[in-house]
């Protein structure tokens, strides 16, 4: 071996094998209204195990944002104002600049020039499996950090902020869970297998806390909270699965 040979080994640096990591498991802890351990249950892994995309959910998420303006701004250019008929003097003669009409945008009380207009369309098309795929490429983003919590069930006689408010002071007790209960804006939204009038009304009432149903779930609502509460798992993460099927 050449002593240029030899000095290029002694520089080259001997990095040991990557361990490869272990797979994330797709089982999670299903926890009662109590903030006690309830149960097990398997998740799928389409929804709960896919890797981040930030491109698809970018795209996704600014196509929702779009969808949901409603343009209010509204003004009139020069053809929308009143009067401006006549020339306001002749064209030559009078040493002053030529005008044609006294609702010019450079006249005061003339049209806008490249103002808002409340006939503009935002809206943009995103195809049904795209935003589902999103919605899955979040969620599995939610439970790698630890950030998704299974409740088996939120029951409530009737309506009653205490109760609420006793119910998220219990599942702030589950560990990594502990701000549910200080966080004061954009705390958790809270996923409904169905319809359930007394939850959403003992709800209402946190600002920092929203609630709807699992099938209406989206990657915007979903990353404007820190926390995912899905309540009566097994039909709503079956709910939120069907989502990529054609009649979904």
């Amino acid at each position: 071996m050449s002593k240029k040979e030899t000095k290029q080994n002694k520089g080259a640096k001997t990095s040991a094998p990557k361990t490869p990591k272990a797979p994330l498991s797709m089982e999670a802890t299903v926890y009662s209204q109590k903030g006690k351990e309830s149960g097990k249950m398997n998740l799928p892994e389409e929804v709960f195990g896919l890797n981040w995309n930030a491109d698809l959910v970018h795209q996704v998420v600014e196509a929702i944002r779009s969808n949901m303006r409603t343009p209010v701004a509204h003004t009139k250019d020069r053809s929308d104002v009143a009067g401006g008929g006549k020339k306001p003097w002749r064209q030559k003669g009078t040493g002053r600049a030529r005008h044609g009409s006294i609702r010019s945008p450079l006249w005061r009380g003339g049209g806008v020039a490249h103002g808002p207009r409340n006939e503009k369309a935002y809206t943009k098309k995103v195809n049904k499996k795209m935003r589902a795929k999103a919605l899955y490429t979040v969620l599995s983003e939610k439970f790698r950090s630890g950030h998704v919590l299974f409740v088996d069930a939120l029951d409530f006689s009737a309506p009653k902020t205490k109760d609420a408010k006793g119910v998220v002071g219990a599942l702030s007790t589950v560990k990594g869970f502990e701000k549910l209960s200080t966080k004061k804006t954009n705390t958790a939204l809270i996923a409904l297998p169905g319809r359930n009038i007394s939850a959403e009304k003992s709800f209402r009432n946190f600002s920092n806390m929203e609630v709807l149903q699992a099938k209406d779930l989206n990657p915007y609502i979903v990353m404007n909270h820190k926390y995912l509460v899905i309540a009566g798992p097994e039909e709503s993460v079956k709910t939120i699965a069907s989502r990529m099927t054609k009649n979904a």
